[in-house]
């Protein structure tokens, strides 16, 4: 599916970018990602060398290094003869990731119970209050980057680097369809919730802090799979426009 069809979501978002002094590939690959984590590109979609660097006024080689960036990041697809997507994952796939987040941090709960160090503490402490002045201050890309964040942070003071490493995949993959099929959702449960695994890690209860990463993936996943049928249509002109 190529974006054809006209909206004027995005464009607020692409003219929040402050574009002075900026090279042109980073001006554009923060437009494209700020779209990406609105939720204004619609799964599936194509983004069209030619008509970004229209949208953009800039060449489409500059375009060509973005769209590269972006699908060694796992932000877009990229389909050899074909262009560049933004990835569509079925309902399976959204559900296989979850699944695995479920395994893998029940695994890191497990290991973490009980034994966070007074500097792990303060870490996590000071990670769930940027994510309260993320949600009061509205970002919706630092709220999602900062929820996923957390997770990974989990892992990291766990010390289990080939952990750490598949764990952080599964998290880059979540956020993205939670980008995708559940943007614009600002609220402050994620540090809530975080905050709750924290006590109960810090008190030793297994029960109450497996019980709580449970309802929270749960959560996460539900979000998304109830949008995850939804269509959005962007016309790319009209999408960066001024950007």
């Amino acid at each position: 599916m190529r974006i054809n069809a006209s909206t004027t979501g995005i464009m607020a978002s692409s003219k929040d970018i402050l574009t002075t002094g900026i090279p042109p590939d980073e001006r554009v690959y923060a437009a494209i990602t700020s779209a990406l984590l609105h939720g204004k590109l619609a799964p599936g979609a194509q983004l069209v060398e030619r008509e970004l660097a229209a949208a953009f006024d800039c060449t489409r080689g500059t375009i060509r290094k973005v769209l590269a960036r972006l699908g060694a990041e796992g932000k877009l697809t990229l389909e050899a003869n074909r262009g560049a997507f933004v990835p569509s994952p079925t309902v399976a796939d959204i559900r296989e990731v979850y699944r695995a987040r479920q395994v893998v941090e029940a695994g890191i709960v497990a290991a973490q119970c009980g034994a966070l160090t007074t500097q792990a503490k303060r870490v996590l402490r000071a990670h769930i209050k940027a994510e309260q002045r993320a949600v009061k201050a509205g970002s919706v890309e630092e709220c999602v980057r900062l929820a996923g964040h957390f997770h990974v942070l989990l892992a990291e003071l766990a010390n289990a680097p080939e952990v750490l490493a598949f764990l952080a995949k599964l998290v880059a993959k979540t956020e993205l369809y939670k980008a995708l099929f559940d943007p614009s959702k600002l609220s402050n449960c994620a540090s809530d919730e975080h905050g709750r695994l924290v006590d109960a890690l810090e008190a030793g209860d297994l029960d109450t802090a497996l019980a709580t990463m449970r309802s929270h993936l749960d959560e996460l996943e539900a979000r998304v799979l109830a949008q995850a049928s939804g269509a959005r249509t962007s016309d790319l002109a009209t999408l960066f426009a001024g950007a």
